[in-house]
């Protein structure tokens, strides 16, 4: 197919589908629409659905290279499916559908159109080299007193489903806090810790436990639930056990047991690495900014 074949087809498309006249309404209805996908696409963002979403996305894709390109198998096996897929969507998307419903009856619609994100933003998710230090000292100073903790940082995927199972803390990171918390017998002890960024913002979390049948049968629920809650999110967790004080680390459905000081460490380096390279290349971005404005002067 050469060039002008391809731009004959996209104009004759365009030309399917484009607008001869646009009132008062059809801007008006645009602008409703736009809030409306720009409101949906935000709340996806800050949810694991945001991961399915894009799957979806590439399939749809796919769908219009097909269209386009008049591939009539693939075409065909779409539109009949289309039905199937409709029905899987909701199922998947089953307790975000079920969240976003009980928000809409809950909030004030004025406020739910002009609502921020601050929440999930993405400086709130950078964490620092003492917050680090201070996870690494809490998990052996429990571990010593044979203390069990079940620590979840959270990465780029939003756990907030699961800190809602919780009780908000909203404290910043300190090895004391963090021993105080996972104490035998005090009331938040009994549950997982969800650190986003340099604060912990929520204790007694529950976490979906693996069906994983390569642990080992001596590994308990807390061990489960962290390599749970790293096949479901991009997030790193550290384990420390009350039977044997050994520290742990899960990342990617992957359990990396009996850790000392220094490998914990090294297992929580891509955590200052990731955010060193996202300040680099924000410091990049603003300097060419900054230089192009210069130019223009």
């Amino acid at each position: 197919m050469t060039l002008d074949e391809l731009r004959d087809i996209i104009i004759k498309y365009l030309y399917r589908y484009s607008i001869s006249k646009i009132g008062i309404s059809d801007i008006l209805e645009i602008i409703i629409l736009g809030v409306i996908v720009y409101q949906v696409i935000k709340w996806l963002h800050f949810t694991r659905a945001w991961t399915l979403f894009k799957g979806i996305f590439v399939i749809l894709v796919f769908a219009m290279v097909a269209v386009i390109f008049q591939l009539d198998t693939i075409t065909w096996l779409l539109s009949n499916s289309l039905s199937v897929a409709i029905i899987a969507v909701v199922v998947i998307f089953q307790p975000e559908l079920r969240r976003v419903l009980e928000q809409l009856g809950r909030r004030n619609m004025i406020r739910l159109f002009i609502s921020s994100s601050d929440e999930y933003s993405d400086d709130s998710k950078v964490i620092s080299e003492k917050t680090i230090t201070e996870i690494i000292k809490a998990s052996f100073e429990m571990g010593k007193a044979r203390t069990g903790a079940l620590m979840v940082i959270e990465q780029s995927v939003a756990l907030g489903e699961y800190e809602r199972t919780g009780i908000t803390v909203d404290g910043v990171v300190t090895n004391q806090l963090l021993i105080n918390i996972f104490e035998h017998n005090t009331p938040l002890h009994d549950g997982a810790v969800i650190i986003r960024g340099n604060r912990i913002v929520s204790a007694t979390c529950y976490l979906p436990l693996t069906d994983s049948m390569e642990l080992g049968k001596e590994l308990g629920t807390r061990h489960r639930a962290a390599v749970g809650i790293s096949e479901v999110s991009d997030s790193t967790t550290v384990v420390v056990s009350e039977e044997t004080g050994a520290v742990s680390v899960t990342k990617d459905g992957i359990l990396y047991p009996n850790l000392n000081r220094e490998e914990l460490e090294e297992k929580l380096e891509h955590l200052k690495q990731g955010n060193s390279e996202g300040r680099d290349v924000f410091r990049k971005w603003k300097g060419l900014l900054h230089n192009e404005r210069n130019e223009k002067q």
